[in-house]
């Protein structure tokens, strides 16, 4: 028997043009990252400065101060709206969530009557809107007005996620729900026991969704919520950055003893932006895992 020795596997001789490709394609994706980061450190940086510089790249505070953050933190309206913004998240996405959920699961059945209809009825709410005037007469007559209801109920349900929902849901084999029927579960039984569990990924991504979403609406509020002690910390965040004379702003200087010591208009603005932010990043990496699993198994499958 003629033994045969197995050659060895070459080197693979990578050639000048691949080489320059990988070497641009290194760069190029380092210009986005510096591009896309440099914003938020720059208002990090702002945020943490005395003097803010007019023009030019800056990489470091200058002056370093905490008295904005000093300021903001002390001023009882921020806390009272961040907690009105709390709140109006976990309201809001949990709503969101179980009525999605709730309203995608008999549109997955194919056997449902009018499940056609339906689904065209839903279908129209993304092409067509009542408009803003028409909402707010609705919100005025359901005595909704400067309640937190203003800002959930209107934004409960949305048309992408429902079919984004039911695309999941009809991809989970049918066998497992007959199966529980066979032993004598009803529909909300198997639902909940069975289908959301196998459906955290997409249940996860509507979550963030409708969570981000809410923590940075700020134009239902302006319109709906009349007393300041009931908005949300993205108008106060608004009024800062734009209306630098309003009384949000004069409040907060105010408070200030020694004017040479207070912070200028755009480090308030960069602290402020730091504070609203801050938590959606702290949240953002925990959902992110289930986050392309969701939407691809949910916009493909179907």
């Amino acid at each position: 028997m003629v033994s045969r020795s197995i050659p060895r596997r070459k080197r693979m001789i990578r050639t000048k043009g691949e080489l320059a490709f990988d070497i641009f394609n290194v760069v190029l994706m380092f210009l986005i990252i510096i591009i896309t980061l440099y914003p938020f450190w720059f208002t990090i940086v702002c945020s943490f400065s005395k003097v803010v510089a007019g023009n030019g790249i800056t990489l470091w505070p200058k002056q370093f101060s905490t008295t904005a953050y000093s300021l903001l933190l002390d001023y009882d309206l921020i806390w009272i709206t961040y907690r009105n913004t709390i709140v109006r998240c976990i309201v809001g996405t949990s709503l969101s969530v179980f009525f999605t959920a709730m309203t995608a699961y008999p549109l997955s059945k194919r056997e449902m009557p009018f499940q056609g209809v339906l689904t065209n009825f839903i279908l129209i709410t993304m092409l067509f809107g009542g408009g803003l005037i028409p909402s707010y007469i609705l919100v005025k007559d359901l005595h909704m007005l400067n309640t937190i209801w203003a800002l959930v109920i209107p934004n409960m349900l949305g048309a992408y996620n429902i079919f984004i929902v039911r695309n999941f849901f009809r991809s989970i084999p049918s066998s497992l729900e007959e199966s529980a029927r066979i032993d004598g579960a009803n529909w909300f039984y198997i639902w909940i026991r069975i289908v959301v569990p196998l459906a955290k990924p997409v249940i996860a991504t509507i979550a963030l969704w409708s969570l981000v979403g809410h923590w940075n609406a700020w134009f239902d509020a302006l319109i709906y919520i009349r007393e300041s002690t009931r908005t949300v910390v993205q108008v106060i965040l608004r009024k800062i950055t734009i209306e630098n004379s309003s009384m949000d702003v004069n409040a907060i200087m105010a408070k200030m003893s020694n004017k040479d010591q207070s912070p200028g208009g755009e480090t308030l603005e960069a602290a402020i932006t730091v504070i609203t932010i801050v938590p959606m990043l702290v949240i953002y990496p925990f959902l992110q895992k289930y986050f392309v699993k969701g939407i691809m198994v949910g916009s493909i499958k179907g």
